[in-house]
């Protein structure tokens, strides 16, 4: 039987110089008004993303929770373990003010089935613990490099 392991390495800021600290984003969700706007209404502004903050999002529980998430939900694809590939894929994201994790996709995959097996496992976390800036939430912008090791 082929054994097989995932590995959470640490997280890092997303993308870019550690210099560029924000960028802004398209909302995820538009808020539907049920028509058109009203005269006067503020439309809504993209949300600042930061990269870095004072305190970042964090998985509930910590890396521990998030290693034992991860590794009661991994399926190994057969493709990556018939051609014995492993390594890491790297999936960004970001954490919006209520710890909800939006837009994952893999910025650096192997293939095989190991950048869509990464996805589904962002995509299955619970809400995160949101990062905070000066004590308030804020958006963040996260890269978890996600270790694939068959055994």
């Amino acid at each position: 039987m082929l054994r097989y392991l995932v590995i959470m390495g640490g997280m890092v800021g997303a993308c870019g110089p550690a210099a560029a600290q924000t960028s802004a984003v398209a909302p995820a969700m538009p808020e539907l008004s049920g028509g058109a706007h009203s005269p006067g209404a503020n439309a809504s502004a993209a949300p600042t993303v930061y990269f870095v903050a004072d305190e970042m999002p964090q998985f509930p529980g910590g890396s521990a929770a998030m290693l034992k998430f991860m590794g009661s939900r991994l399926n190994y694809p057969t493709a990556a373990l018939d051609r014995n590939v492993s390594g890491k894929v790297y999936v960004t994201f970001t954490v919006d003010p209520e710890g909800r994790l939006h837009d994952p996709h893999v910025v650096r995959g192997l293939g095989s089935g190991l950048d869509e097996e990464a996805l589904r496992l962002v995509r299955l976390m619970p809400w995160w613990n949101p990062g905070k800036l000066k004590g308030q939430p804020v958006w963040v912008a996260l890269t978890l490099p996600i270790t694939f090791r068959a055994l």
